[in-house]
């Protein structure tokens, strides 16, 4: 029992040495990969950080500016509303009296009409009536002399032709 309590002894003895060993190496890697991850921080800090001073010193002169622009947009935007809104109800007003002049022109015009036409009514009235009556007038002393000129020259038989004749003027 002994030689196997010695034979455990120097296993175990063994596997510590290799652990040992083991961890060893992964020190030494990870101190290797430390040192790289370092230099890598430390070359991208150099070159990022005059990267950053030249934006921040790019922020701090353009952000008054964009502020400035920013104010000049509201106001001419403000500006534009209040124009056409200006622009809007004076053009709605000038299309209501506009509308309004059309239809105190339609009335005008209507009522011209209107009397133009009665006017040509009475005129009708007035002058037609007593212009056919005239022309009857005449048609009928143009029928009786034609029709006492032909009795003359034809008797009696020409007479009663003609004065069949006569009746549907």
């Amino acid at each position: 029992m002994e030689t196997a309590l010695i034979v455990f002894v120097i296993v175990t003895s063994i596997a510590v040495v290799i652990q040992m060993l083991i961890l060893l190496g992964m020190y030494r890697e990870i101190r290797q990969t430390n040192e790289r991850v370092t230099r890598l921080l430390v070359n991208l800090e150099t070159r990022v950080t005059p990267i950053l001073i030249k934006v921040e010193s790019l922020i701090g002169d353009t952000q008054p500016r964009i502020v400035d622009m920013v104010t000049d947009a509201s106001e001419v935007v403000h500006i534009a509303r209040s124009q056409a809104q200006k622009f809007d109800r004076i053009l709605t007003e000038a299309l209501d009296r506009f509308r309004m002049q059309l239809l105190h022109a339609d009335q005008i015009l209507t009522g011209a009409l209107e009397t133009i036409e009665d006017t040509g009514t009475s005129f009708r009235r007035t002058v037609e009536g007593p212009v056919r009556q005239a022309s009857a007038i005449i048609r009928g002393i143009k029928t009786g002399i034609e029709f006492f000129r032909n009795r003359r020259v034809n008797g009696e038989a020409a007479v009663a032709e003609t004065s069949d004749e006569g009746l549907f003027i």
